[in-house]
């Protein structure tokens, strides 16, 4: 599942190239994406006309993030919430367009040239869990859910095992009427993402440091790469249970919380699977990973070897010697 950084840097891909397109039309092949965020979810055809309805003809204002969900804001405060889950895949396609800066196709005629040939260009965005293969397929393909057609291109929005969704709202009140945002702690780039309000929250949990992080409810973008990162940069076993930590260990978490995934976002996220981004390149966070996925290698400070155990349910690598 994209994290936080990988979310975030979709976005910023997204925003530079679909803000201000119109909605033409979208066709909805897998209703039941459009029709409730539920784990056991059925085809509402209401909801789906609804969604058609209401969008068509609406202009992209701006997208926003809250966690990992994307809002795309249109006019008269009108909302699409899209979250891609484990397999959702957003790809934006441009309308093919001749590149005039091309001089040796100036002033020659073309018409019995190949698009290729004369040079035009379809521009691809792409974020997301693909399976790679797609990459080179026609779109639409088997997994494309719903397809958007602006102005300027069309949008798909693919999901190969159809755990994610995108759902309509008249605003972000009835979404948070719905439930949608409940349980979500503050974004670690809020302001009101304080020390305080950090050290406030990690008091009131009996958990290991792991599982409170991953959970979300106090902070939201941590999950499992970037909670082993954090934890091995603040010098801290993902085992301890929080109300251990002491001040200067919950100082240490709280900076490099904020710093591990800023420095993530400005590097594309991570892209140790097959998650690519929005300009259709791999993240290179992974390149500054210290622990992630190296178990059983050696610690890059101490060069001892780093254990690979089960942790909340998911696999944690760390450095006993490092982390205390």
């Amino acid at each position: 599942m994209p994290e936080l950084p990988e979310v975030e840097s979709l976005r910023l891909g997204l925003n530079k190239k679909i803000i201000g397109s119109k909605i033409l039309n979208v066709k909805i092949i897998k209703p039941k994406l459009v029709s409730s965020n539920g784990t056991l979810r059925k085809v509402n055809k209401k909801k789906e006309e609804e969604f058609k309805k209401e969008i068509i003809g609406e202009r992209i204002k701006q997208i926003k993030r809250v966690a990992k969900n994307l809002i795309i804001e249109l006019n008269n405060e009108k909302i699409l919430i899209v979250h891609l889950k484990m397999t959702g895949q957003l790809v934006f396609e441009s309308k093919r367009t001749h590149p005039k800066s091309f001089p040796k196709y100036l002033g020659k005629d073309t018409s019995e040239q190949s698009e290729e040939e004369v040079g035009f260009k379809k521009e691809r965005i792409i974020g997301g869990h693909p399976i790679i293969k797609s990459f080179t397929d026609d779109l639409p393909n088997k997994h494309t859910a719903i397809i958007f057609n602006l102005s300027n291109g069309t949008l798909f929005y693919n999901d190969v095992r159809m755990f994610g969704y995108v759902l309509y709202f008249k605003n972000i009140l009835e979404a948070k009427n719905h439930g949608l945002f409940k349980n979500i702690g503050l974004d670690p780039f809020d302001k009101n993402f304080t020390l305080k309000y950090f050290k406030e929250g990690l008091g009131k949990t009996n958990r290991n440091l792991k599982a409170t992080l991953l959970d979300q409810k106090i902070v939201t973008g941590c999950g499992n790469i970037y909670t082993d990162e954090v934890c091995f940069a603040s010098k801290v076993l993902p085992k301890r249970n929080c109300k251990s930590l002491k001040e200067k260990d919950i100082e240490n978490i709280y900076k490099n919380i904020k710093t591990i995934l800023k420095s993530a976002i400005k590097h594309g996220g991570s892209s140790v699977s097959d998650y690519l981004l929005a300009d259709w390149s791999r993240g290179n966070y992974a390149r500054e990973h210290k622990v992630y996925g190296k178990g059983g290698e050696k610690c890059s400070v101490c060069k001892n070897i780093l254990e690979r155990k089960i942790i909340a349910g998911r696999a944690t690598v760390y450095c006993k010697h490092c982390q205390k």
